[in-house]
């Protein structure tokens, strides 16, 4: 369970942390997270009292790993993270000292999107699995990746070249696609895989693993970067957050995964199975000494509501009760565990 820290010497390492001097929250993480987490800094900097907060990306690892560096205003105050942080990264925290809160603050989809001037892809989350991951079943054994085509994984898909942008493993886009797809809906149901796996003495976790032969292209952390190459590369696809796919609806189309086309009101109903909980993780040190860090938790909550500015930018938002839970969060501070992460 959650526990509070409430002690002397965390009082005492909280002052130790203004060391260097800042008068601005800093925010890194998730390029899923940050145009929310933008919109959210700049409604807060219209505060005359309060100075925007500086919001950059990096992925997931970045903002997981940046919260948990250390404690001093040299670090950043706020991870955002598109995939939820393990127990490992949580060690790296309390080798550090840090003291973070999980707060969740909706949900997104993870589409796999092309041009509007091709056709639209519609393929299973299980076929998209053993297209994308590095090895697969062949004569019952796991072997490098051998399908060039679309058709090649099944006859009934595109005789197109298999070549999709996506994010790299920094990116908290890419470990929730690899668990969600290659993982569970491909080697964790594919009879053959599983046969596989298991005379290999390998787990599912295996196929998290994405091709490094060209099928699957590293595109870097800005989602922005693969939509410019889906519209210069008609014959490509690509991976990244629903938001990114809403904001360009006019020249790209989100591919129908296991009979469901990504839209706003199938994410939030739980029919598109690729969907993911988004996160910000603050650091207790850093309360009380950066100025606004309460302010722009608070600012989350006027906004993330079914009508709010942040579903208007494809965010899909959570059920009111869920809201309920992580606004008492915000307000008590329970110190994440590692027995929370089970």
């Amino acid at each position: 369970m959650f526990a509070r820290i409430t002690t002397a010497a965390a009082i005492a390492a909280v002052i130790s942390s203004t060391a260097v001097a800042r008068d601005y929250i800093s925010i890194a993480g998730s390029s899923t997270v940050l145009p929310f987490a933008t919109i959210v800094a700049e409604r807060l900097g219209r505060n005359v009292n309060q100075k925007t907060p500086v919001v950059e990306s990096g992925g997931s690892s970045v903002g997981k790993k940046g919260v948990c560096d250390g404690i001093g205003t040299e670090f950043i105050d706020i991870g955002n993270a598109s995939s939820r942080m393990k127990t490992a990264e949580l060690e790296y925290c309390d080798k550090n000292g840090v003291k973070i809160t999980e707060i969740k603050v909706g949900y997104d989809g993870i589409v796999v999107a092309n041009s509007k001037k091709a056709d639209r892809l519609k393929i299973s989350l299980a076929d998209l699995g053993k297209a994308l991951t590095a090895e697969v079943p062949v004569d019952g054994k796991m072997v490098a990746n051998p399908y060039k085509k679309w058709s090649d994984v099944n006859p009934a898909l595109p005789a197109m070249e298999i070549r999709v942008y996506g994010p790299p493993t920094t990116s908290g886009t890419r470990a929730s696609f690899a668990e969600i797809v290659n993982e569970k809906a491909y080697c964790g149901k594919d009879a053959e895989a599983k046969a596989a796996l298991k005379a290999a003495g390998k787990k599912a976790k295996t196929c998290r693993a994405m091709r490094t032969d060209g099928a699957y292209v590293e595109a870097g952390e800005q989602d922005n970067l693969i939509v410019q190459k889906l519209q210069e590369d008609t014959g490509a696809f690509g991976i990244f957050g629903f938001s990114y796919l809403d904001q360009n609806s006019d020249t790209l189309q989100g591919a129908e995964l296991s009979g469901v086309v990504p839209t706003f009101d199938a994410i939030a109903a739980g029919k598109y199975k690729a969907s993911r909980a988004l996160f910000f993780y603050v650091k207790h040190q850093h309360i009380g000494v950066v100025p606004g860090i309460e302010a722009y938790m608070t600012e989350w909550t006027k906004h993330w509501g079914d009508d709010g500015i942040l579903a208007d930018a494809g965010m899909i938002p959570m059920p009111q009760s869920e809201r309920d839970e992580m606004a008492s969060r915000m307000k008590n501070l329970p110190v994440l565990v590692a027995a929370d992460l089970k």
